[in-house]
């Protein structure tokens, strides 16, 4: 081998090594997640009082791969893979769903927005969700009652295709829409959603809707549809639903420490063929929450929620829930908070049981999101946790 030769191979080694430096730089992959447990008491579910471990309740335990890559011009490739699971078990929260909270990938631009195809959440929860108690008071028992606006993240969606803006001047827009890929029958299966966001200094408003539309090829909510929800003992009985429409609007204001908040959502549930339940189903919430920051690392917040159901199927008089909710945060860390929860809910009034039309029974409670088909076989319902969440 010549000495030329000799000294050509180190200096192309060197080269070659520059160019997959400069390209690592580029790209950044980051495994994240969250794991969370607490010591929980019900003084009445189905019946009877219980005091048990319940994991995900001030964040749900999940871990992930989070990715991008630098393309030059504004431009980057993205990806989120997320996976839930049973922090006291070990078992995956979604059987037969590896990446059961996420799974999308996209390309972003400083200018032109962010593209996104994949399972997903919706515009409806991303902009309005984080402003309502679900966020602040914690899903597990400040979401408003059996999480019936979805609000809670329950809500995620197949095939789904999602285009955000760019914040202009505070208002951002996105848009959602799924293909349920039915041949000749685009419709059906389907989800549609928009929202809007403003966000301004203290200021945090947001508005957004959707659609959920039933493949219907069975008598519940056909599982091919690309949209799924959270089913509790408010909803049970219109769970058969053609299609689910749900609006809601929320807003926030800061003042110093203290952060203030009202929201509003409208769910309807809309028959059709396959429904077991003849008239169109509707629910209204209206919330009020607060939060306020005694100290650097300790902060309290509560809430107040009211639900009621329309007078249909037979039902004369119609389901009212009333929900108080109180949480305190203790941080240990930036990622390690301890966290106390506790709230009552009170039901009057009449729904439909699972069996639809002509199964009126009483409402009953489910306070929040933990506990939608555990309800209070009275008429109050009180739930208690003291629990450790962990960031990483």
């Amino acid at each position: 081998m010549s000495r030329t030769r000799q000294c050509r191979r180190p200096a192309a080694m060197a080269a070659g090594m520059l160019i997959a430096g400069a390209a690592s730089a580029q790209t950044s992959v980051s495994l994240y997640g969250m794991v969370d447990d607490a010591i929980t008491y019900v003084n009445n579910q189905n019946g009877a009082k219980n005091i048990y471990l319940r994991q995900g309740n001030l964040y749900a335990s999940k871990w992930g791969l989070r990715g991008r890559e630098d393309l030059g011009g504004g431009t980057a490739a993205i990806f989120d893979l997320q996976a839930g699971f049973d922090l006291n078990t070990g078992a995956a929260s979604s059987a037969g769903l590896l990446f059961n909270r996420l799974s999308f990938v996209g390309l972003q631009h400083s200018s032109a927005g962010t593209l996104t195809l994949g399972r997903q959440y919706t515009p409806y929860y991303s902009f309005v969700g984080p402003l309502t108690g679900s966020n602040f008071l914690t899903g597990a028992t400040g979401a408003h009652p059996g999480d019936i606006d979805g609000l809670d993240t329950t809500i995620r969606i197949n095939n789904s295709v999602v285009y955000t803006t760019p914040a202009y001047a505070g208002l951002q827009a996105s848009f959602m829409y799924a293909l349920a890929g039915i041949a000749g029958s685009t419709g059906k299966g389907s989800t549609l959603s928009g929202a809007l966001r403003y966000d301004n200094g203290p200021v945090s408003l947001g508005a957004a809707y959707l659609r959920l539309n039933n493949a219907a090829r069975t008598a519940g909510f056909d599982p091919t549809s690309t949209g799924s929800f959270g089913t509790s003992v408010l909803n049970q009985g219109y769970v058969s639903a053609r299609a689910i429409e749900q609006w809601a609007a929320a807003g926030t204001y800061t003042f110093g420490n203290l952060l203030v908040g009202a929201n509003y959502s409208n769910v309807r549930y809309e028959p059709g063929a396959n429904s077991i339940f003849a008239n169109t189903a509707v629910f209204n919430t209206i919330g009020v929450l607060g939060v306020y920051k005694l100290t650097p690392v300790f902060d309290v917040g509560a809430g107040y929620s009211y639900t009621t159901a329309s007078r249909a199927n037979g039902i004369s008089d119609s389901a009212r829930y009333h929900q108080f909710s109180l949480r305190e945060y203790y941080h240990l860390s930036k990622r390690t908070t301890l966290y106390a929860l506790q709230a009552y809910q009170h039901a009057n009034g009449q729904t439909l049981g699972k069996n639809g039309a002509g199964n009126i029974v009483a409402a009953s409670p489910a306070v929040g999101d933990s506990q939608n088909l555990t309800g209070s076989s009275t008429s109050g319902q009180f739930v208690g946790m003291v629990g450790m969440a962990v960031v990483f």
